[in-house]
């Protein structure tokens, strides 16, 4: 019984995934005080990241926002769908 006691103790823990919101809004942020605007920026999500922003029930009302049906982050038009993993792109 102990042994499987020592053995149950060394299965590491997985941590849950950062919220997208927390992550983009870093990066957001961190852009804005690199100089660049919010309108400079798009958030390119997967649509899975999509969903779970629009579902992120600590986030503020303010922070999301509609603009003829386009999604805005924090400012940031988003653009769901068609990546293979969710980032912030700069506009050129």
């Amino acid at each position: 019984m102990k042994e499987a006691r020592q053995i149950m103790a060394k299965i590491p823990v997985a941590k849950p995934p950062t919220p997208p919101a927390v992550e983009f809004r870093a990066a957001i942020e961190a852009a804005q005080r690199e100089g660049v605007a919010p309108g400079d920026l798009t958030l390119r999500l997967t649509l899975r990241a999509e969903a779970s922003l629009r579902r992120d029930r600590s986030l503020a009302v303010e922070d999301i926002s509609y603009l003829d049906g386009a999604m805005m982050f924090l400012g940031v038009p988003v653009i769901s769908g068609g990546v293979d993993a969710s980032r912030l792109e700069r506009n050129a």
